[in-house]
């Protein structure tokens, strides 16, 4: 295979996917150019046009919706699902083929991500598939879309042949990366590396900033790069060093996996207009609070984008039943009600110790996406701040600066709000104490900074000293007598700290274990995002309120059956981020691979 051409940067986000890319020759410019790649679509029946963004959604057509002679994609691979804008919009009407958030379901550990389980909910006659196959859909899309307009005349410009960057959520565990992997695989594109979204936000501000990042920033200062989107909220943050008289970068803490965003507020808004409507004596049925979200998603963003002109927006639906025929119903919504429901609503203010509020538990609840039960942001970025700070600093620990990222983030009131918060919790200093960071564009930025990362790879740039973002633990089975009606203790070791290099690798030298070879065996995994000081080949007895369970490996390995075989312990962190084990005999030569999800329980 050729060596790459251009260096790309792909944003495969819950709601829009982007991306950005360059030409690797580029690179012996003083300023290589990052671009963006208009994917064309369908944005309604029949019309493809070329946009920034692409609908992360994907709309399964019965016969009905296209017969013979409806609009198809000439080159894509997969005629037989609509992705992007138009099926959005059309899975808006008839839900139970639209297929949503596909991201997020590869990282619901209480489903098996590889089973055809979506559109979640619908009927048994419509096609379904895999949270896996549903990412790798959307990213053959891209695929053919850029092979069409890029390579059609040169086969060393498709995009398999490059050098690819796909950003994952900083919260992404082990696994959910190792499937977005698995995804891309899918999709025909294996030369990837993962990179984390906030990450990627903050490289675009570098790229775009220029050398004058380094007058922006200072030592000492820790920034949080708050990332809200249309399904998602990601948090991390960074802290600037020094290193030799030169500004270093280093990633230190990045929060939970957090589904709550823009799309919560869409649907709160339409709630607030449906029962206005109400009390005008109008009811909509579901077809209608569909559509009518749509509406509210405009209102949300035009009443919020800080132009003093907009201060009303009319929201409407089509009509239904006989005497609306032809028209529509429809209610104004006022910029004071948004900042209500919105910024008060999803924004409120709080103390420093906040937590966020947990629901009533109910016996049974369905298996669908983990919705956070506290839809206040602000809650959610006190609770992150306060489990990440040093057990004998308080408020003094709070950022200095931060970095805002997703279309939510582009309104000024949300990012004041935030801000004014931040700066009560440092000692009621006010929202003066602590510094925006200005985004060249919030929808944008991390398919730009996926881009600039691999241009910093090559030397082109600044490097975030970051690595994995949790602490990882493997059960071991202590050594004691077995005591009747006791279960045997377990200890927990610790096979990967906190910020563990992707790339590096150890070898637990001085420690040996017993491994059963030849019968079926379990092994316990389980990390922790807030334990950043152990090191790697420490065991703990009491850690069951510390660790949180990740999978249990159910597997045979190879071997005589019931063998004991000593063994040491070899890690790798992959450069994709992903975690690999390996037990080998301090006797022979013989190794055996533990992965996380080769074993993956429904």
């Amino acid at each position: 295979m050729s060596d790459p051409v251009y260096i790309i940067g792909i944003d495969l986000g819950t709601t829009n996917s982007v991306v950005a890319y360059t030409r690797i020759r580029s690179i012996e410019n003083e300023n290589p150019e990052i671009k963006i790649f208009e994917i064309p679509q369908f944005t309604s029946a029949g019309v493809i046009q070329k946009c920034l963004m692409t609908p992360s959604f994907i709309y399964i057509p019965s016969d009905q919706d296209l017969p013979s002679g409806a609009p198809s994609i000439p080159w894509s691979s997969d005629n037989n699902l609509i992705v992007g804008e138009y099926g959005r919009d059309r899975g808006a009407e008839i839900p139970q083929r639209l297929i949503s958030s596909a991201k997020s379901w590869l990282c619901h550990t209480m489903i098996d991500r590889n089973k055809p389980i979506l559109p979640w909910g619908s009927p048994e006659n419509i096609i379904k598939m895999s949270p896996v196959e549903a990412s790798a859909g959307i990213l053959k899309f891209i695929r053919d879309a850029w092979n069409h307009i890029m390579a059609s005349r040169d086969d060393r410009f498709k995009i398999e042949r490059q050098e690819i960057y796909l950003t994952v959520p900083a919260s992404f565990d082990a696994i959910a990366r190792d499937l977005t992997v698995k995804a891309a695989e899918h999709a025909g594109l294996f030369n990837i590396t993962l990179l984390e979204e906030p990450q990627a936000a903050f490289y675009s501000w570098i790229e775009n900033s220029g050398d004058q990042w380094r007058k922006d920033v200072h030592k000492g200062d820790l920034i949080l790069i708050c990332d809200i989107g249309g399904g998602t909220s990601d948090f991390s943050l960074i802290q600037v060093g020094e290193d030799q008289g030169e500004l270093v970068l280093e990633r230190i803490a990045v929060g939970d996996h957090l589904l709550v965003g823009g799309d919560n507020m869409d649907l709160s808004t339409a709630y607030f207009a449906a029962r206005r409507m109400a009390e005008t004596g109008i009811r909509l049925d579901t077809w209608q609070m569909r559509k009518l979200v749509h509406g509210c998603r405009n209102a949300k963003e035009n009443l919020l984008s800080g132009d003093a002109s907009s201060t009303q927006y009319s929201v409407s639906v089509l009509g239904r039943g006989g005497s609306l025929i032809g028209g529509s119903v429809k209610t104004v919504l006022s910029r004071d009600d948004i900042q209500n429901l919105i910024v008060d609503g999803f924004f409120p203010m709080c103390e420093f110790s906040a937590k966020p509020q947990q629901s009533n538990k109910i016996g049974l609840k369905e298996t669908g996406l983990s919705y956070e039960a506290d839809p206040s942001i602000t809650r959610h970025i006190a609770d992150f701040l306060y489990r990440n700070k040093p057990d004998n600093r308080n408020t003094d620990f709070l950022p200095s600066a931060v970095l805002f990222n997703g279309g939510v983030m582009k309104s000024p009131a949300i990012r004041q709000r935030i801000k004014d918060l931040i700066g009560q919790w440092k000692s009621g200093e006010g929202s003066q104490s602590i510094r925006e960071i200005a985004s060249n564009d919030f929808d944008l930025a991390v398919a730009r900074g996926a881009v600039y990362y691999g241009l910093a790879r090559r030397g082109a740039g600044i490097r975030i000293r970051g690595g994995l973002g949790r602490s990882y633990y493997i059960g071991i089975a202590a050594s004691m007598p077995a005591v009747p009606g006791i279960p045997q203790p377990v200890k927990a070791l610790c096979v990967a700290p906190f910020g563990m290099e992707e790339g590096t690798g150890d070898i637990l030298k001085q420690q040996e274990f017993i491994l059963v070879v030849g019968e079926p065996v379990c092994f316990d995994f389980f990390c922790s995002m807030v334990r950043h000081d152990d090191a790697i080949g420490q065991t703990f007895d009491d850690w069951q309120s510390q660790l949180e369970e990740i999978t249990t490996l159910k597997t045979t390995l190879d071997g005589p059956p019931g063998s004991i075989i000593r063994v040491s312990i070899e890690i790798k962190v992959t450069e994709i981020g992903t975690l690999e084990l390996w037990c080998v005999s301090v006797d022979d030569n013989r190794k055996w691979k533990l992965e996380f999800n080769v074993r993956e329980q429904g």
